[in-house]
């Protein structure tokens, strides 16, 4: 694989990771099951108030090509075949679903030592086309991302920024929602011996001239046991436990306190996922 720099939608990825990664407050279960053919199966399902949403997806790998296939509680079936590699440094995957006809679309991923470009194309008479790319090193990462959508020659979206990692930090800043929002993020490991990392978010609205900020924290408790904390200045706070009972399944508990809410403040969540 390349070392050049990451695709577009991972600038700034370490500090959203952690600052919004597993939280979930809802109750939410997976089991996962593989076989010696490389085909492995996932069942989840999630409790969202009163409603119970679910999917099965498969996944099979043969060679340079994998076939994910998703059918969810609505009968709904997303089929999706990746072929890694067709060329060098380049990812081609097809997707649709089943039954609409219009929902299929291409992907191509080409990552080279100086260059990432991610493109995706609507299989459709009038598709919506996306391309994004950035130019760079491993380390320091500078692109865009663009949106046309064919239909009503409208541009949905356009967005730039430019990010940089190393192994203990990285620090990102985004022009986004057709440059009305600028985003900054940081991420700093302290220790990496129990992981302990800080990160930070500051988001400002460029016309109304408001400012967002969240903070969090991350370190485990020992090697099976992962604890997360964010703050945002709305005075929301959010405390995630996450424990790996046993290799590769996992117990995370969500809770988070909003003052502004009166009716319900808190929300408190569970995942299980099992990996037998």
């Amino acid at each position: 694989m390349s070392k050049g720099p990451v695709p577009f939608a991972n600038i700034g990825k370490r500090a959203k990771d952690l600052l919004y990664k597993d939280y979930n407050f809802d109750q939410k279960f997976s089991l996962s099951t593989c076989s010696n053919s490389g085909l492995n199966l996932t069942a989840t399902g999630v409790k969202i108030n009163e409603d119970f949403i679910g999917d099965i997806r498969t996944q099979h790998k043969s060679g340079r090509t994998t076939v994910d296939v998703i059918i969810d509680s609505d009968s709904k079936v997303s089929t999706t075949v990746t072929v890694d590699e067709a060329l060098t440094g380049l990812k081609t995957s097809f997707a649709f679903k089943v039954p609409d006809h219009k929902s299929g679309k291409l992907d191509l991923q080409y990552a080279h030592n100086r260059f990432s470009m991610n493109s995706t194309i609507g299989l459709t008479s009038t598709p919506l086309v996306e391309l994004a790319a950035t130019v760079g090193t491993s380390e320091l990462a500078i692109g865009a991302e663009f949106g046309f959508d064919s239909t009503s020659a409208a541009v949905t979206k356009y967005n730039s920024g430019v990010g940089y990692n190393k192994s203990d930090f990285s620090a990102s800043l985004l022009l986004a929602d057709k440059g009305e929002t600028l985003k900054a993020s940081y991420v700093h490991l302290f220790n990496p011996t129990n992981g302990a990392t800080v990160a930070a978010e500051v988001t400002h609205k460029l016309k109304t001239k408001e400012n967002y900020f969240t903070l969090g924290s991350s370190h485990a408790l020992d090697p099976s046991t992962l604890l997360k904390t964010r703050f945002s200045n709305s005075g929301k706070v959010g405390l995630l436990c996450q424990h790996e009972w046993r290799p590769k399944s996992l117990v995370t508990l969500s809770a988070e306190y909003d003052p502004k809410v009166v009716s319900a403040p808190s929300r408190i969540g569970v995942a299980i996922s099992l990996k037998p």
